[in-house]
Order: C-alpha cells, then sequence, then structure tokens
C-alpha cells in the first residue's frame, strides 16, 4: 500500500482533491486531517499557516496517475506531495486492489 500526503489551505480545497481522486479511483480512501499548521519558508520569509493534511490510500500502480491529479488540480503554486509504502493486512490488500481497479 502506498499513502500519497498533501497539504491544502482549507478544508473545501482538500474535499475537492478527495472526492477527484476517488471518483477516478486512483485511491481507495482519502483522510482529511483538520486543524494543523505548517511553518515553512516561501518567498525568502517564514511562513505560518493553518492546512488540512490529506492522506491517500492507493496502490503502486495508481501512484503516478494519482500525483499528477493532485498536482494538476492543487490550489498551491507548489503542493508539496510525498509518498511512502506502508504494510498492511492481506485483507486490507485485497480491498485496495478492488477499490483502484486492481
Amino acid at each position: 500500500m502506498i499513502h500519497v500526503t498533501t497539504t491544502c489551505a482549507d478544508l473545501e480545497s482538500a474535499r475537492a482533491l478527495a472526492s477527484a481522486a476517488i471518483d477516478a479511483r486512483l485511491a481507495a480512501c482519502a483522510n482529511i486531517t483538520p486543524g494543523i499548521v505548517s511553518l515553512f519558508y516561501w518567498q525568502g520569509q517564514v511562513a505560518e499557516e493553518p492546512e488540512a493534511q490529506l492522506t491517500f490510500k492507493t496502490t503502486a500502480a495508481c501512484r503516478d496517475a494519482l500525483v499528477a491529479l493532485l498536482a494538476a488540480h492543487h490550489p498551491y503554486d507548489l503542493p508539496v506531495i510525498t509518498w511512502e509504502r506502508v504494510e498492511t493486512t492481506p485483507e486490507v490488500a485485497t480491498w485496495l486492489d478492488a477499490e483502484t481497479g486492481g
């Protein structure tokens, strides 16, 4: 299983990205965690912004297409999109494959 993660400025944009990915069957699930605070360098200054974190559960086969969808539809000029492989149970792996067309 692959977790693909990004952040959004608000819950509305996170929900829109989550819906687009689920509708396209590029992820079996999207988890939105509202209320985080991000500190980062942007245009030579330290910025602090409230954000919502968005994590998708997907397969290795869908990862590239999911990342491309997020990059194309993300409201940020430079969205940070990361991914990592995580272990799961065989039952969850079967569900994930079924939901993403695997």
